[in-house]
């Protein structure tokens, strides 16, 4: 643990108000690691830790979201060795075939636990067992070790919970439920790439095909939504859901907005692009056709639909703050993700949030406004019945529905730059009911009426 930034009674402290999420970072660990330090040497805990193979094995088949090489030479105590280096050099991969591994993140969880995390999350958790000759992504191995965390966990505290951070295409993603003994909840990865593309084309078509084909959570699991992270939006999960011609003007656009791409190497051995390196709110500048005024719209679009959908929304605090594209960080660290980890010193961070010309206090106030609203109806359980609306093209939306179906809200999006008519006669309002939008408090009393909606305006449609 790093001393300047605090210690264990912190945490502990932090998660007496609240639910303490932590990062497991499973699959790696640092090269600059005591344990590497201890692998170089030969000797000590970790000197056995590390999954090491040859060149000249067979790892044709291994799927990477990297270009650089598999393998790093190193020299040790005990002589030449190749270590698994799955993303980079500097991240290097353990070997959960020896116990031992195993054994020391078992004492890590219990740590955590003891210290008040109640939700883990997996990170990298797809590329946790190797096998040469395989594609050494999302092997039975790996569910098995998913599987016996889960029982560990839960044995220990049954309100834990674990979230995996799979980076794959969706039906792959999907398995990391299991038959719902796996993760309790699963990065929902196929929303940020579909929905960026649905408010950047003004077409919903390749995010409602997707939504309806998705499989409601059983009961004790759920989706982990979100648009943005620390990491770029990744582009694999967007795999079988948008055409490469969809991919390729997704990533000219954002490249036109001043993001930056990442590759990775296919089976083929050709480069394709991996994710795409830009702040949320800078990828919201205008659409396909270029940088328009709904910057501030598009983007309060896009996470009133987050938060809106079944699961459980989570939102990167660059999110929160409306921060742009930092290039000054990018020149610094050479490294692409750079772009949207931005830090802010406190007092400058205040200064933007009270001042009215700019964006970034407009942006959490409305982002909270939506938030307190869901947290408010129990129509938006995580596992409240969702069923997809049929609107057209320029219309995005579902329908919400109690579990005692009782209760309902209809959230439909304008994802277009132009007004769109939305006639309520299209919309399951039972007439018995009183209906309310609840956005902006309006009540609806003539259920045959046309609202017109702006361009990226969004209605939470609900009876009270």
């Amino acid at each position: 643990m790093n001393e300047s930034l605090g210690s264990w009674q912190d945490i502990e402290a932090i998660s007496d108000s609240y639910h303490l999420m932590s990062d497991l970072v499973i699959n790696h660990c640092s090269s600059r690691s005591a344990w590497f330090d201890n692998f170089i040497k030969g000797e000590g805990q970790g000197s056995d830790f590390f999954f090491t193979a040859l060149p000249d094995d067979a790892l044709s088949e291994v799927v990477r979201p990297r270009t650089s090489p598999l393998l790093k030479e190193v020299e040790t105590g005990q002589g030449k060795k190749y270590v698994w280096c799955t993303f980079s050099h500097d991240q290097v991969d353990f070997d959960f075939r020896n116990p031992e591994v195993l054994k020391a993140f078992t004492s890590i969880i219990k740590q955590y636990l003891d210290a008040g995390v109640k939700i883990f999350r997996l990170d990298a958790i797809a590329f946790l067992w190797k096998i040469p000759g395989t594609s050494s992504i999302n092997l039975p191995q790996t569910h098995e070790v998913v599987r016996l965390f889960r029982t560990l966990i839960e044995a220990a505290d049954p309100s834990a919970i674990i979230i995996t951070e799979t980076n794959i295409p969706n039906t792959q993603n999907l398995t990391y439920f299991g038959n719902a003994n796996e993760a309790h909840g699963i990065y929902n990865f196929s929303l940020p790439p579909l929905l960026l593309n649905t408010l950047l084309t003004g077409n919903c078509l390749y995010l409602k095909r997707w939504l309806m084909s998705m499989p409601p959570p059983q009961d004790g699991t759920m989706y982990f939504n979100f648009i943005a992270s620390h990491d770029g939006i990744g582009l694999r999960p967007a795999e079988g859901l948008l055409s490469d011609e969809e991919i390729n003007k997704l990533v000219h656009t954002v490249e036109n907005f001043g993001g930056k791409i990442s590759w990775r190497t296919a089976d083929t051995g050709e480069q394709k692009a991996y994710e795409m390196n830009i702040s949320l709110y800078d990828a919201m500048q205008g659409t396909v056709n270029g940088k328009d005024q709904w910057n501030f719209e598009r983007f309060i679009c896009a996470h009133a639909i987050m938060f809106a959908l079944e699961g459980i929304p989570g939102i990167y605090i660059h999110s929160l703050l409306g921060t742009q594209n930092d290039y000054q960080k990018l020149v610094n660290t050479h490294h692409n993700r750079s772009i949207n980890r931005h830090r802010r010193e406190e007092k400058a961070l205040a200064e933007a949030l009270n001042d009215d010309s700019l964006h970034h206090g407009k942006v959490l106030s409305t982002l909270k406004y939506l938030l307190n609203i869901r947290i408010s109806k129990p129509r938006f359980h995580p596992n409240a019945t969702q069923f997809t609306l049929h609107l057209g093209l320029q219309l995005f939306g579902f329908w919400r529905q109690s579990k005692n179906r009782a209760q309902s809200i209809f959230c439909i999006s304008n994802i277009s730059d132009q007004p769109i008519e939305l006639p309520l006669s299209e919309l399951n309002l039972i007439v018995t009911d009183n209906w309310v939008e609840l956005i902006s408090h309006t009540e609806i009393t003539d259920l045959t009426e046309t609202i017109l909606l702006t361009p990226y305006q969004t209605v939470w449609i609900s009876n009270s």
